[in-house]
């Protein structure tokens, strides 16, 4: 009987047929150094070169094959539901990465932390891929605010329980610290290493950075209002109820104290419609509160975590 692995590294791969060899051969060095249990988890999102072909006879090795292109994130799903690791690694499959830096994660891991995410600090990307990603770093720590310099990085660690609960869609994999951290895990951060790419085409493009921004406001409106919607889509409505209603007070006194017409001016249209996008936002708000409590309830948890519970 195989000993149960202490370490599951999970690493999306998507054509790259001339990285997963060498990647596979650095993986396991570096897993063999730590000492513990290991297994290795490739992800293939429907690569169309001869990725699966190059990934046969490499051991040890546990490969999930995707039937068409799915994206990283649901790659990384994947890996986190097939990984059976107390502690959970994830990288790039281009070479980008180090896995001889798995072990800073882990030194980090060990001083208290649920989640040690990798800091690119000296990146090789190309000027453009830079550029895009530091504006959306930018928008990140203002709207998300988790602390984490480079959450583009897919160079991590996590704590197996961190998955327990969770599903990932979209591209929100670069969000999985915002995410736990919002549950009330403990996010630390570390310098690794970064290397140009040697082989094969980077998979970042532009649509990727739009699918992304998307998903950060979503991460953000579950950070805010996850546990009170009706406080944003309510707070909204009252305001323009409050503005439209102004509106028409203003129209009305002047129709019947300065008996002015005002069957030519646009106000008390905008007037009736804020009120009426008001009330709209109101009653949204309060549906939207409705769904969040039956969506803690079907699910059978709360909006709250516990990490322990000590009887002394």
């Amino acid at each position: 009987m195989q000993e149960k692995p202490y370490l599951s590294i999970v690493v999306p791969i998507f054509n790259e047929e001339g990285n997963v060899i060498p990647l596979h051969t650095k993986i396991v060095e570096a897993a063999r150094k730590i000492g513990k249990p290991f297994e290795v988890i490739f992800v293939d999102d429907g690569s169309k070169d001869k990725t699966v072909a190059e990934c046969q006879g490499l051991s040890p090795l546990k490969l999930v094959v995707f039937r068409r292109n799915f994206g990283q994130t649901a790659a990384f799903d994947a890996g986190f539901k097939a990984a059976t690791g107390d502690v959970i690694v994830t990288m790039d499959g281009d070479l980008q990465n180090d896995p001889a830096d798995i072990s800073l994660l882990l030194e980090k891991l060990n001083e208290g932390y649920d989640v040690v995410s990798g800091w690119r600090l000296h990146r090789k990307d190309s000027f453009g891929k830079r550029f895009f990603s530091r504006g959306a770093n930018l928008l990140r720590k203002i709207l998300i605010k988790d602390g984490i310099h480079d959450s583009g990085c897919s160079l991590k660690a996590y704590r197996k329980e961190c998955f327990d609960d969770m599903d990932l869609f979209g591209e929100m994999h670069r969000f999985i610290p915002a995410l736990l951290e919002l549950q009330g895990f403990r996010v630390a951060e570390v310098v690794v290493s970064h290397h140009p790419r040697i082989n094969g085409i980077t998979k970042y493009n532009w649509r990727r950075s739009i699918k992304g921004f998307v998903d950060m406001l979503t991460i953000w409106f579950w950070r805010k209002y996850a546990n009170r919607p009706v406080h944003l889509f309510g707070g909204v409505g009252l305001l323009s109820i409050l503005v439209g209603g102004g509106i028409l007070a203003w129209m009305a006194i002047i129709k019947l104290v300065y008996m002015e017409s005002i069957s030519e001016r646009i106000w008390p249209l905008v007037g009736l419609f804020l009120i009426l996008a008001g009330i709209q936002l109101f009653i949204f708000g309060i549906m939207s509160d409705v769904l969040v409590r039956s969506y803690y309830k079907n699910r059978q948890t709360m909006n709250y975590s516990i990490r322990e519970i000590k009887n002394q």
